[in-house]
């Protein structure tokens, strides 16, 4: 197998790198920045191609040759490989299993039903897959990737590449509300703790204030609180932040177990011994409601 990640600017997109260890370190680096983005892989082998602005039409066209005596091509679920991955799969005659958390040449395991439901596929050929960000992880690593192991190809490699695509008119930051959370550097979260729906109104305000996206639990979504685009976990979508921040979540496996690796985790809780509480490196005994009015007071005016 060989991964194919889009690359912007020398930054590998969510997941990036676990599509790259699912693939025994094999990949071709595509975009802007590759070969700095290559360096920090940490092992294996790569083909970095300069491609500057993505283009999945292009990409994909330009991709073709390269990729054609490899059966099994594997790209990384985040927006981009989602855009890229139907386009190769078109342009190499392939089948396309989009949304897994498992891949291997005989074996693809695919969640449906928001992560309900996992689906086992025997793949009868070649064919195009998309991993899931965060299902698989990946140890730390400080190791950087041998140069004599990293080649370039010019883009587009074999000539020139002529298809329908995409214009980009302008690139804008992402909106932190909004934005995929599998993509949020920083998450608020709120579960049961929080005692009514409006609670979750000022939680929504108060990580607009700190640049971050609001989650939920289960529980919430279940009760219709919070859209259940918004809920995090294994049954929800799967998030890897640098920091979050979990507002009167008690810690269920189901909720931990999708929260990637954090490089800081702040629990606010009134059990200090609740699972979230023994995984945070910051555990503040308070109630979660009192505490997000408390910090919205700290903003002043919140017109």
């Amino acid at each position: 197998m060989i991964a194919v990640i889009p690359v912007r600017d020398g930054v590998f997109p969510a997941g990036g790198v676990e599509t790259v260890a699912e693939c025994g370190g094999r990949a071709v680096l595509i975009g802007s920045g590759t070969a700095a983005a290559a360096r920090h892989l940490g092992g294996g082998t790569a083909i970095t191609i300069e491609a500057g602005t993505f283009a999945p039409g292009g990409w994909a066209d330009a991709l073709a040759k390269p990729l054609a005596g490899e059966a099994h091509v594997v790209l990384p679920g985040s927006p981009d490989g989602r855009d890229l991955a139907p386009r190769l799969a078109a342009v190499l005659e392939r089948e396309l299993f989009a949304g897994a958390i498992s891949i291997t040449p005989t074996h693809i395991q695919l969640a449906r039903q928001g992560g309900l439901a996992i689906t086992d596929v025997i793949p009868t050929g070649s064919f195009v897959a998309t991993l899931q960000p965060g299902v698989r992880g990946v140890d730390p690593t400080t190791q950087s990737m041998d140069p004599d192991t990293i080649n370039s190809i010019d883009y587009p490699p074999g000539g020139s590449t002529d298809v329908a695509d995409v214009v980009l008119i302008e690139s804008l930051a992402p909106d932190a509300a909004t934005m995929d959370h599998a993509e949020s550097p920083r998450i608020l979260g709120g579960g049961a703790g929080l005692s009514t729906s409006e609670a979750f109104v000022q939680l929504a305000e108060l990580s607009e204030r700190l640049d971050a996206s609001m989650g939920a639990t289960r529980v919430i979504t279940d009760r219709g609180w919070v859209g259940h685009e918004r809920q995090i976990g294994t049954t929800g979508v799967v998030v890897d932040p640098s920091l979050y921040i979990a507002f009167g979540i008690s810690g269920a496996v189901q909720h931990t177990s999708g929260l990637g690796q954090p490089d800081h985790i702040i629990s606010v809780n009134t059990d200090p011994h609740c699972p979230m509480m023994q995984l945070a490196d910051l555990a503040i005994v308070s109630d979660a409601n009192a505490v997000i009015t408390a910090l919205l007071d700290r903003f002043g005016d919140r017109g």
